[in-house]
């Protein structure tokens, strides 16, 4: 038998590593754990090490590493794609996390410092009788003040801002509807003391005397352009075949937005009416102008002076000492109680209010 030459199979050759592909190796999901790890470990001791007395310095120094590691590592062992995608989401994560400093340092300071002297006992009097320079007193006063000239505020600016929001958006046209949307942009940008100053000149000129409501119109001239706003680019989001549906079973205008527009946008609008309560909640210098504070219970906003959170917290603070100071951070926590309260209403508001969907 002639010897045959046996032809084997030749052993197959790996494609070269695409650096640009998906595949390949990875690394595990605690990569971002780790690398956050070890930039904290060399921002403090590049901080430590070059005498930088400033915390905010190694924070600085430990977001850089953070950064150049992520990248560093994600070319090395995965490619360059994944190396620029996880750049991508670390220079996120950094942004997040500076944006995230001041809050927190924020609310770290007003809780230990208002905690001191918060008790059933502040919320429950006033400063009636009480100097301001000493211990002992409350913030009840401009607690009802608070609330009843914010509470007068979004009674007038919310059916206002809503209407004029569902006729920018359902009917508005022309020179009529582009003039309305000029002025609600132009009283956006409006400083909180020129609305209370438009205020004042009607006060002085019709001789009228301090009072809480005077304080809600300036408020409300503040809330309406953000309740216009907000409610329309919720009405805008929308769905144009809602609409259609409904006018093509006979339905009138009017009832589609009350019963399909409305109900579906309700969620955006009720978060926009409370953004604008918050920010109008914190005002200050229209209360100075027309409220005028007071020391004593006022719970006519209709009949003279009032006080407010806002207002107490600035009067607290100019009197200098050590009780007031304590009192005013202690007011600030309140407010800012206040606003969170707001905002937890609005979302269970919204979360009843949604239009159910089946599966």
């Amino acid at each position: 038998m002639s010897h045959a030459a046996v032809q084997e199979k030749p052993t197959p050759v790996p494609p070269p590593e695409n650096k640009g592909s998906l595949a390949g190796r990875s690394l595990p999901r605690w990569a971002p754990a780790g690398f956050a790890a070890a930039a904290i470990v060399i921002g403090v001791a590049v901080g430590a090490g070059a005498g930088l007395d400033s915390k905010i310095q190694w924070g600085l120094i430990a977001a850089v590493a953070f950064v150049v590691i992520s990248y560093t590592v994600t070319t090395t062992v995965e490619n360059k794609r994944q190396a620029k995608d996880r750049l991508a989401t670390s220079v996120v994560w950094v942004c997040f996390v500076l944006a995230m400093v001041p809050l927190v340092s924020l609310l770290w300071t007003t809780i230990s410092r208002g905690v001191k002297v918060l008790d059933v006992y502040f919320l429950t009097h006033s400063m009636a009788g009480v100097p301001s320079f000493e211990k002992g007193g409350g913030v009840y006063h401009a607690i009802i003040g608070t609330l009843e000239q914010v509470g007068i505020a979004t009674v007038i600016a919310v059916p206002l801002g809503l209407l004029t929001a569902v006729y920018l958006v359902e009917y508005g046209k022309g020179a009529l509807a582009k003039a309305v949307t000029f002025f609600v942009d132009v009283m956006t940008g409006i400083p909180s003391i020129v609305a209370g100053l438009f205020i004042l000149s009607i006060m002085l000129m019709a001789q009228l005397q301090p009072a809480g409501y005077l304080g809600s119109l300036a408020l409300t001239i503040l809330m309406l352009p953000v309740v216009v706003r907000s409610t329309e680019e919720m009405l805008k989001l929308v769905p144009n075949e809602l609409r259609e549906a409904a006018l093509a079973l006979g339905v009138p205008k009017w009832r589609v937005i009350l019963k399909v527009v409305l109900p579906t946008a309700i969620g955006g609008i009720t978060t926009g009416v409370m953004l604008a309560v918050a920010r109008i909640a914190g005002e200050t210098a229209p209360i100075i102008l027309l409220v005028f504070g007071n020391q004593l219970i006022n719970s006519n906003p209709f009949e003279g002076a009032q006080s407010s959170l806002p207002f107490y917290i600035y009067e607290q603070y100019k009197v200098g000492s050590d009780a007031s100071y304590d009192r005013a951070w202690a007011a600030a926590l309140v407010l800012i109680i206040f606003v969170m309260l707001l905002n937890l209403v609005a979302r269970g508001i919204a979360r009843w209010k949604a239009p159910k969907t089946g599966r």
